[in-house]
């Protein structure tokens, strides 16, 4: 990026609070084919007390992928306290991640196995200006979902879904939330800007501001092929108030925590996003360990509070009864590792 010298190689993971994380698991394994465990740990997330009240609150975390192409969950469990709900329904626009996008080879089958999943679907299909379609849903544990149409893939398999392709993010103003997405971030390329957009939604919600904002080209990185394209929606409502959806939570409360991005040069990254007015809140500095993987990781905010994490990975396991792991800090970060490689992590698939 510029003279900065970092890269960035897709959406590792979206964040997800649940009240019990074997549950919910079971679900987006079933709905979306999330079956696939990168790490599973539990510990206490001491570097997010800034986060949590000042104190130390512990957790159970699992990072679950599709094989078949994109970013993953990062299913987030309190361990030490009761976590808190959105008071109300997060809706078009709310200030924070208010929906992830999810990406599926056929939405019409989507819709209809979606429903046989308990899932409630909360628009009609919608047609965008790049000519895809999608409609949205609320899964059983309150959370917004984008099924969006995607010709950028891994791999093919059973399941309708890929991983995650991208985030929706209401902004209290996009032209200025450009800066940070478009400039620092990597979401260079603009798909569509589109203003006076009504959204067809659950409730009336008036006219909004939207912009569509993709990663250029193929990703770069040991996992950038896994990761598949990568999308940003940006949301600005005209007229109702918005309200921040973790304002007065914490961090590992209820709903979408986090977007993580998987990137190289975490220091350069740093330093722009520094000069440009986003200072790192949280850094590991180093390397952390998060179960058998490990990697760098740190967080900014956008000018709404939507917390932005960023991933440096170090060590991923493949087979840990075999002590079978990828370094990767050693390697050439601009190639992505062999095909085949990658697949391997289905080792540890999960199956219901």
């Amino acid at each position: 990026m510029g003279d900065f010298g970092y890269q960035l190689n897709g959406i590792q993971q979206v964040g997800i609070g649940v009240i019990n994380l074997e549950e919910s698991w079971k679900w987006y394994r079933k709905a979306f084919g999330m079956d696939v465990p990168i790490f599973q740990d539990k510990a206490e997330a001491y570097l997010m007390k800034g986060y949590t009240g000042g104190e130390v609150h512990s957790r159970h975390a699992v990072l679950a992928m599709n094989m078949q192409g994109g970013g993953g969950f990062e299913i987030w469990q309190f361990t030490s306290r009761k976590p808190t709900a959105y008071q109300g329904k997060t809706s078009w626009g709310d200030l924070g991640i208010f929906a992830v996008k999810i990406r599926s080879r056929d939405v019409l089958k989507s819709k209809a196995w979606l429903l046989e999943c308990g899932a409630e679907v909360v628009t009609p299909l919608l047609t965008h200006p790049d000519s895809t379609r999608s409609f949205f849903i609320r899964d059983p544990f309150a959370n917004l979902f984008e099924i969006r149409e995607s010709e950028s893939w891994f791999r093919s398999g059973k399941s309708l879904h890929g991983g995650v392709l991208g985030v929706c993010i209401g902004v209290s103003d996009l032209q200025e939330s450009l800066n940070l997405y478009q400039d620092i971030l990597g979401f260079c390329d603009q798909v569509y800007l589109e203003k006076d957009y009504q959204a067809k939604w659950e409730n009336n919600i008036g006219t909004s501001s939207r912009t569509l904002l993709e990663m250029k080209g193929l990703n770069p990185g040991a996992f950038g092929a896994l990761l598949c394209k990568a999308q940003v929606e940006l949301v600005q409502l005209d007229q109702k108030p918005t309200c921040r959806i973790f304002q007065d939570r914490y961090w590992g409360d209820l709903g979408f925590i986090h977007c993580c991005l998987d990137v190289n040069g975490m220091h350069d990254l740093k330093a722009k996003a520094q000069l440009a007015g986003y200072p790192f809140t949280v850094d590991s500095e180093d390397s952390f360990d998060m179960g058998t993987a490990s990697g760098h990781f740190c967080y900014l905010e956008d000018r709404d509070s939507t917390l932005i994490e960023m991933v440096e990975t170090h060590k991923v396991p493949i087979f840990e009864k075999f002590n079978w792991y990828i370094h990767l800090k050693s390697r050439d970060h601009r190639k992505n590792l062999p095909s085949f490689l990658v697949r391997m992590l289905a080792i540890n698939r999960v199956k219901d």
